[in-house]
């Protein structure tokens, strides 16, 4: 049995998982906003789900926003900022009394998606998370790649590349200007289209014109952000999540504008919706621990 948690901004949800992974069993609970509250949220969570199952997780993984310091274990980088500068590692270690990992969720998610979703079958596999932030996370024969800073897939907060005159920058709340997730995250493009990816999509379906360029506007940014990803590290498979991913109309959008920007004279690389949905981030986090890990 494998456990695993999404420890969003607003929810907490947990999931039990066989050898499988298949869901047996998962609640969700409101996050409460507090660090002491949510620790002990993570714990009653666990302690629900173990009991509806009468089975014990040997392990708990936890997928989170931001990541731990390699230097102080602390918490960094979250959106969720009054969980940066915690030590929410060993913190849910004596809370949950078990051997726990924590990973960002974006790596989480394509951890999700490359075991046994989307990107099933691909060995190099980048999540591009488009939602009120964007987030971004590696995979590499189906292990998530942390890097030696901790960062990996922290490509959000880059800047936008080969930004135009329109493109005006812009401060982020992590302190940067022009950060990508300021021109391609849902809250992003409500920001510069004025009106949501979900309002864009269903105008552009009815014909409208405004609705058509604001997305053709957008695929055309993704493209670019998504090149710079694909000149670094080539992965056989990019798929998308967030709210943002739900547009079908980007996908052969972004994959026709990736030429112009890829160093390359062809692009091989699937670009992919999700398949497990909001559900790939807490199983991505029960993925942390091989089976025999968790026993």
């Amino acid at each position: 049995m494998r456990l695993g948690v999404d420890f969003g901004g607003t929810k907490i949800e947990g999931a039990l998982l066989d050898s499988n992974g298949e869901i047996l069993v998962r609640q969700r609970v409101p996050n409460p906003g507090n660090y002491s509250d949510a620790v002990r949220a993570v714990a009653d969570l666990t302690a629900r789900i173990e009991q509806e199952t009468g089975k014990r997780a040997g392990a708990v993984g936890v997928a989170m926003p931001g990541s731990l310091s390699p230097i102080t274990g602390m918490v960094r980088n979250s959106n969720s900022t009054w969980l940066n500068g915690k030590p929410f590692l060993e913190d849910l270690k004596v809370a949950l009394a078990r051997p726990v990992r924590v990973e960002n969720d974006a790596n989480c998610f394509a951890l999700s998606e490359a075991v046994d979703g989307a990107a099933a079958g691909g060995r190099v596999v980048f999540g591009a998370i488009f939602g009120t932030g964007c987030g971004g996370g590696v995979v590499v024969d189906r292990k998530t790649i942390e890097g030696v800073n901790g960062v990996g897939g922290e490509w959000g907060h880059t800047p936008l590349p080969w930004a135009r005159a329109d493109e005006t920058p812009v401060r982020d709340w992590c302190g940067r200007w022009q950060c990508l997730e300021q021109w391609v995250s849902g809250t992003g493009f409500k920001r510069w289209a004025g009106m949501s990816a979900r309002e864009a999509d269903e105008a552009a379906q009815a014909g409208d014109a405004k609705a058509i360029v604001a997305l053709d506007h957008l695929a055309d940014k993704i493209a670019r952000c998504l090149a710079v990803v694909i000149d670094i590290i080539d992965p056989d498979v990019i798929v998308f999540g967030g709210g943002v991913s739900n547009v079908e109309r980007l996908y052969p959008s972004v994959r026709g504008k990736l030429i112009a920007h890829v160093f390359s004279d062809v692009v091989k690389t699937k670009v992919v919706k999700n398949m497990h949905g909001d559900s790939s981030g807490v199983r991505g986090a029960a993925w942390l621990f091989t089976p025999e890990e968790a026993a």
